[in-house]
């Protein structure tokens, strides 16, 4: 899916401060700590470039120094007070407790030993910093997933061992694969687990949610070198679909799994998708009707055009009831 704009403030604040603490990082090596494209990172730096502090004059911008970049070294010349540290309100420090406790209470059985006493360190700090009003919240933290499993999967990720999965995927086919787990995921919707699948040989990400038996297994997990952060991108396995939206439709690019996204002169954009799911399209198309110019190929843009008349004949006999009422005073 596209980047959204707030994971990339957060990087780009993450740069000011990475090159605070060193003297310059090539471009290469700042792409690989941040795990972006060189490209990405140059893009990031020409964005910096032109940042800084209200007013925005010359002195008031980050600034970086020339020639270095010339060469593909970044050095850092003027944070514009981008390094202090941080003072939290009582607000972001009770946000912060409530995080680190759900984080500890949901997902505490699958960290080792070292990282799990990180966390409960920082939340001991926090919540003395924060006082009483940390007492205030309450939250709790749960996979979406079969107790069985969640147990499963706490289990093999602290324990490094090889799990036998049963899955079921966006088309409703189920398989059954042994995954060597790496991490689990999560994001605004759901939980995920990356690990490497034997299966295809592959780094895959399993909605847990979808995962209907999980087996720990006595042989241990292998070692492997991830390539991605753990998002989710959409394989090469379903049916490519482009659809052209307007300007305002850009949540769509930011909130869907998308190949690619190209945007275009007149502000409107495309988006390429890999559909597994027919159904799936059809919700979207419809949910963002307004937004969208045109659908390709034409066959999708017709299944959509026919399951929405089929929604409109079903509420027919509704909508001439409700008519008929109001033609007579009734409520």
């Amino acid at each position: 899916m596209a980047e959204r704009a707030s994971d990339r403030v957060v990087r780009l604040l993450g740069l000011v401060a990475f090159l605070d603490r060193h003297e310059g990082a090539s471009v290469e090596e700042l792409a690989r700590q941040f795990g972006v494209t060189s490209e990405q990172v140059m893009a990031d730096i020409d964005t910096l470039w032109v940042s800084g502090t209200p007013g925005y004059l010359p002195y008031d911008l980050i600034d970086f120094d020339f020639s270095s970049y010339e060469r593909g070294v970044v050095r850092l010349t003027e944070s514009r007070n981008m390094t202090r540290p941080l003072r939290l309100s009582a607000r972001e420090g009770v946000a912060l407790v409530a995080s680190l406790r759900a984080l500890d209470a949901g997902l505490g059985g699958a960290l080792d030993d070292e990282r799990a006493q990180v966390v409960r360190s920082a939340l001991a700090k926090l919540t003395a910093a924060v006082g009483d009003a940390a007492g205030t919240v309450d939250v709790s933290l749960t996979l979406a997933a079969a107790p069985e499993v969640a147990a499963a999967l706490a289990t093999s990720l602290r324990e490094g061992r090889r799990l036998h999965l049963r899955y079921v995927n966006a088309a409703d086919v189920s398989s059954e694969r042994d995954v060597d787990p790496i991490r689990l995921v999560t994001d605004t919707d759901r939980s995920y687990l990356l690990g490497w699948c034997h299966a295809v040989e592959g780094e895959r990400l399993f909605r847990v949610d979808r995962i209907l038996t999980a087996r720990v297994l006595d042989e241990p997990a292998e070692h492997h070198r991830v390539e991605s952060g753990g998002e989710f991108a959409p394989g090469d396995d379903g049916e490519l679909v482009t659809v052209h939206l307007a300007s305002p439709g850009r949540w769509i690019a930011e909130s869907t799994p998308v190949q690619e996204v190209r945007n275009l002169e007149d502000g409107s954009f495309e988006i390429d998708l890999r559909v597994v799911s027919p159904a799936w399209l059809r919700h979207l198309v419809m949910q963002a009707a307004n937004e969208i110019i045109d659908v390709r190929p034409r066959s999708v843009a017709a299944e959509v055009a026919s399951t929405a008349r089929a929604a409109l004949a079903a509420y027919g006999p509704l909508a001439r009831t409700s008519r008929v009422r109001d033609d007579h005073g009734g409520a």
